[in-house]
């Protein structure tokens, strides 16, 4: 950007730049070091510490669609952001090898936040939408299909895994072959520069050279921070509900999750809240491919290497019934963006199932059943929708008639 054509910067974005590195650096410190806190202290000093690390992660994710697209951009954000989740899970999984009872854990842990982000974060980026732009429904950019398409071949492929029983090697090879072609066609979109807010705008103002280096600074500082703080953030809360007398179990597939997905949640949240809807929902669409593709795919990876052998992480009957329902509502998402388009309607009924099988779990696998019929009534409903999708997955052109 051009010295004549720099954005102005209000005294305010400054104040919010620093103020990001000041609240996330307390409980980068206690994380680094493993400073032991008391529960309470530590959900609110980490938890503050994850909030000022998503802002800057989400700064560092709109600078650089200077230079990459927005795809690629989103796509980085989302790993970034969930690296959490994978420091938690991988623990339990080598844990497992060991010590079998931790491999529900595993499952309930990579389950609960699958379906938190369908089922709570969706609604809440299209509600923040609403509200925002006072709009009925929130419609998506034709580019997003790459996202949804990705997403449709992660989940029909997961269906396999609860009816093998087990997860393999094999299903490492694949998911992770998934995760790289979704990265790689990501990268294939175009670069167009996004409308700057905010602290962002110190970095546009800045020459190539210098935006890059402080966005990649951006980018490491808010992943090395989530990293050391999400996972003493997650163990806070969990401790103060065992203190308060609730089931470990829950805390791990609900409140673990929540503390882990709060990166991502927080970004989409704020850019659809200004607004940006269509980059919203992709944050929470790339963070889904990612986790039911490269966290799904390495748990057999890191269990083998745990145990020093070439053997399959193995599911019971509760695991395999987690999978299918993780697996049917991620069906009914595809199904309900196919057409490119998320109505209130679709807002409340992800919510709604999402609510009624946390409340109840009795009825998981009623609602996984329902899940699946409401997907292939979408889907016949929105057949024409099909194949574009495949289509800008794939980066295949559109023919062109006459």
């Amino acid at each position: 950007m051009t010295s004549e054509h720099k954005l102005p910067v209000s005294t305010t974005s400054y104040v919010y730049l620093v103020l990001a590195f000041l609240v996330a650096a307390p409980g980068l410190y206690c994380g680094i070091t493993d400073t032991h806190v008391t529960p309470w202290l530590g959900a609110i000093m980490f938890g503050v510490a994850v909030f000022g690390a998503a802002f800057i992660l989400s700064w560092a994710a709109e600078a650089a669609q200077v230079d990459i697209s927005e795809s690629l951009a989103v796509a980085i954000l989302a790993l970034v952001a969930v690296l959490p989740e994978y420091a938690v899970d991988f623990v339990f999984t080598w844990k497992s090898a060991h010590d079998p009872s931790q491999a529900h854990y595993a499952i309930a842990n990579m389950t609960g936040s699958n379906r938190l982000l369908v089922g709570l974060g969706w609604p809440a980026v299209l509600l923040a939408f609403i509200v925002a732009r006072k709009r009925k429904e929130l419609v998506l950019d034709k580019s997003q299909r790459v996202e949804i398409f990705y997403l449709a071949i992660a989940t029909l492929y997961s269906f396999t895994i609860p009816l093998k029983g087990y997860l393999n090697l094999i299903d490492t090879v694949i998911l992770v072959t998934i995760f790289v072609m979704y990265t790689r066609r990501a990268a294939q979109m175009e670069s167009v520069e996004p409308e700057f807010v905010g602290p962002t705008k110190i970095l546009a103002n800045m020459r190539d050279g210098p935006r890059r280096l402080f966005t990649a600074f951006f980018f490491i500082f808010s992943g090395t921070a989530i990293f050391f703080v999400a996972e003493p953030f997650a163990e806070s809360l969990v401790a103060t509900g065992s203190q308060l007398g609730v089931d470990e179990f829950l805390l791990i597939q609900w409140l673990a999750p929540i503390a882990s997905e709060a990166p991502e949640f927080i970004v989409a949240i704020t850019w659809a809240l200004r607004g940006a809807g269509r980059a919203a929902i992709k944050v929470l669409i790339s963070s889904k491919v990612n986790q039911w593709t490269l966290l799904l795919g390495t748990i057999p990876l890191v269990f083998a290497i745990s145990g020093q052998a070439v053997r399959p992480f193995v599911l019971d009957g509760f695991q395999q019934q987690e999978l299918w329902l993780t697996a049917a509502q991620s069906l009914f998402g595809v199904a309900v963006l196919a057409n490119l388009r998320m109505s209130r309607a679709n807002g409340l009924l992800l919510a709604s199932l999402f609510t009624a099988q946390l409340i109840i779990s009795q009825i998981r696998v009623e609602v996984a059943i329902l899940y699946m019929a409401l997907a292939v009534f979408y889907h016949v409903k929105h057949r024409d929708c099909l194949f574009p999708a495949a289509r800008e997955g794939l980066g295949m052109r559109e023919k062109v008639s006459g």
